[in-house]
């Protein structure tokens, strides 16, 4: 079935099971050409119920017009149970006049389309109801809303940009270079992959493409955490603005969507006032809500969330309900929800795992306690032959690497090197960001080191949990690059995003340590300097320090 069918056959069978049926019909929908002040026009389709009076209003921005069937769809379900629908395509879109270009306009064009919405007689309150890129178009105007609108839903969307492009220098191709070959504007026939890989990438566009792409440029280039491009303009409006958001918000996420590190910072930066009545929630899935969960049972996952859209909508907008705050997350491995009132705690309890001695000939050990002896091991790093990503949580053009999967057995890879554990004695619930503490030491002026924690099952088989990658260039979570004197041995701390998962008793621990995860983020050269003007590569020689005398282990919230 082509997925525009599912995701329609999806809206059907979720409005089917929604507690309010339909009672009304709905009138013929309208289109206008709205008006912007600088004389650009934007395509403004209309959906109401056939209902004297004023109803509650919902509202939606988008820029992806082959989606139009699905919109159209949800507005008839909506306005058959007695709101208005009214969506918009943005400038350049959809029949929209003006000049695609992401992300710049929505702020401008978002406050005249819901302050016009306002001020027609028939609205008698509002929502804004948004998805990844349409979310966005909410948190832009999130903090300038006019006083009818009383709440937003916004998914899968993070407002800290820098976090959604960049891991310590490397960047994150799966999403934005996936993205931006499917939204540029005009036709891209090139391959993907090779795209991914091409250098220096600073020229793809033009080279592969067949148009240079300013925006893209700028992603590229920009590494430095700290970088002004990063803080200003577009940017720096989107950090900001949820530090002044007052209305009551849902903020949806999955723990194997790409925008899940963003909207974490994006939550915590909500005020406390306003996260009173607001809600954070993470489940099992990628951005299109699929369960992304193998070997393991799943029946509670609660993946419906255009009912659950609804719903919020319902009880805020009909019913003048104050929704209660909360943070709610799906405990992947024990197949259940639970809540709390904060997403961290302060000094959460953590357990370690020391990386020690080599135990079999595809191995090493994971201790739970020091005084192990000293000593390392080595492995090639090839940026030619990258660590293909499979079992990741900040893919997107590469759905099927999506999820937490049964990975390649122990040794499967020369330049893999695999720690693990004796069986637990019990059930381990991991909260939180899992960090790797190594001291490694390599032979280039750069390089890059990346984890994979994975719970390895009685029966020998293993399914990733989290991953996590740094640079030497911007170890431990410098904003601008370092230099690094090879042969020098370093210590590092490598993150992860948050997760909660139960590794269940008589399981294993393993990390595997490497040096790629393509195309999850961008391949090092094992060269200094900004990686997208990389002209070629060459081979490092990593080496990783462990047992007394040295800080490696894996710290694990519990």
């Amino acid at each position: 079935m082509p997925e525009e069918e599912i995701k329609l056959e999806r809206i059907r069978n979720e409005f089917s099971n929604c507690k309010v049926k339909p009672f009304c019909a709905v009138r013929d929908p309208t289109e206008c050409s709205l008006p912007m002040n600088d004389g650009f026009s934007l395509r403004t389709i209309l959906y109401r119920p056939d209902i004297e009076g004023s109803v509650p209003t919902i509202i939606v921005r988008t820029c992806y017009p082959k989606n139009d069937p699905i919109y159209r769809a949800t507005a008839v379900e909506y306005a058959r149970r007695g709101f208005a629908f009214v969506y918009q395509y943005c400038r350049g879109t959809g029949g929209s006049e003006g000049i695609w270009e992401p992300n710049v306009n929505e702020r401008a064009d978002g406050k005249q389309m819901v302050d016009w919405l306002c001020a027609q007689g028939w609205v008698k309150n509002a929502g804004y109801f948004g998805c990844s890129y349409l979310a966005m178009t909410g948190w832009s105007i999130s903090d300038i809303l006019p006083e009818k609108v009383k709440t937003m839903y916004l998914t899968h969307y993070g407002t800290h940009r820098q976090v959604s492009a960049y891991k310590d220098g490397l960047f994150r191709h799966d999403i934005l270079t996936g993205w931006t070959m499917e939204n540029a504007g005009f036709p891209i026939m090139a391959e993907y992959l090779k795209s991914c890989l091409y250098r220096p990438h600073i020229c793809v566009d033009e080279d592969l493409w067949g148009k240079k792409i300013d925006w893209y440029r700028d992603y590229i280039t920009k590494t430095d955490a700290g970088d002004p491009f990063w803080h200003q303009d577009v940017w720096g409006m989107l950090e900001e603005v949820p530090t002044r958001l007052n209305v009551p918000v849902f903020v949806g996420e999955g723990w194997y969507d790409h925008h899940l590190g963003s909207a974490i910072e994006t939550w915590l930066s909500i005020p406390e006032k306003t996260k009173e009545h607001s809600v954070f929630q993470v489940g099992a899935w990628d951005h299109d809500f699929n369960i992304r969960l193998e070997g393991k049972e799943y029946s509670s996952v609660e993946n419906n969330d255009i009912c659950r859209a609804f719903e919020w909508f319902h009880q805020i907008l009909m019913g003048g309900k104050i929704p209660e705050g909360k943070v709610k997350m799906y405990l992947i491995g024990a197949d259940t929800w639970f809540e709390r009132k904060s997403l961290r705690t302060v000094s959460p309890p953590v357990k370690r795992f020391y990386l020690g001695e080599k135990v079999a000939e595809d191995h090493y050990a994971l201790h739970e306690n020091t005084g192990q002896k000293t000593g390392s091991f080595h492995f090639p790093y090839d940026p030619e032959k990258p660590v293909i990503s499979h079992g990741a949580e900040s893919l997107f053009y590469t759905k099927t690497g999506i999820g937490s999967l049964l990975q390649p057995a122990p040794g499967a890879r020369s330049d893999v090197v695999s720690c693990i554990s004796e069986p637990l004695d019990s059930d381990m619930d991991i909260l939180g960001q899992i960090k790797l503490h190594i001291e490694v030491s390599t032979d280039a002026d750069d390089t890059a080191f990346v984890f994979k924690l994975m719970e390895m099952t009685p029966d020998g088989k293993s399914y990733n949990i989290r991953t996590g990658i740094t640079t030497l260039g911007y170890r431990n979570g410098s904003k601008t690059r370092m230099s690094y004197t090879p042969m020098d041995i370093v210590k590092i701390m490598i993150d992860s995003w948050d997760v909660a998962y139960r590794v269940k008793k008589g399981s294993r621990i393993r990390v595997d340590i490497t040096s790629s995860d393509f195309p999850q983020y961008s391949v090092h050269s094992n060269y200094a300097g900004c990686w997208s003007v990389q002209k070629k590569s060459r081979i490092a020689n990593q080496t990783v320090y462990f047992g007394e005398g040295h800080s490696s282990w894996i710290e694990i919230p519990v």
